[in-house]
């Protein structure tokens, strides 16, 4: 998949956001190692924790297909800042890909990317829980 479709894939799912409390859609496309794209969108809840954000629900969807090789997400907005993930879904990705590039759009559809050790410098990994 070319980084345009990635980004195509990401817009279509602003529309298909669950989002009756904030009115901020997000979408976001995941590639695999493989070129298998896995989408989503973040869906919102009256409970407001329960809340899953766009680039988890594609993390779910590839995880539970059997893919955890990530290589880029895509996330759009339609915000005039661009669209990053939040601490919550830095570290879901940390946990799969954390050499992933986070390819943030904005409203305008202008891009800024990122690698995930720029937006999560110290991530928590396994080697965090390893003892002497």
């Amino acid at each position: 998949m070319t980084r345009d479709e990635l980004k195509a894939a990401a817009v279509a799912m602003l529309d298909r956001a669950y989002i009756p409390y904030s009115h901020f859609p997000v979408g976001a496309a995941l590639e695999c190692s493989d070129g298998t794209v896995f989408t989503g969108c973040n869906i919102e809840n009256a409970g407001y924790s329960p809340t899953i954000c766009a680039e988890r629900t594609a993390v779910a969807k590839a995880v539970s297909e059997g893919h955890r090789d990530f290589v880029r997400i895509a996330i759009a907005g339609k915000s005039k800042d661009y669209c990053v993930p939040c601490g919550v879904c830095r570290q879901v990705l940390q946990e799969f890909a954390p050499d992933i590039e986070v390819i943030c759009l904005n409203g305008a559809g202008e891009e800024k990317t990122f690698s995930l050790k720029e937006l999560l410098p110290y991530g928590f990994d396994h080697t965090w829980l390893e003892t002497t």
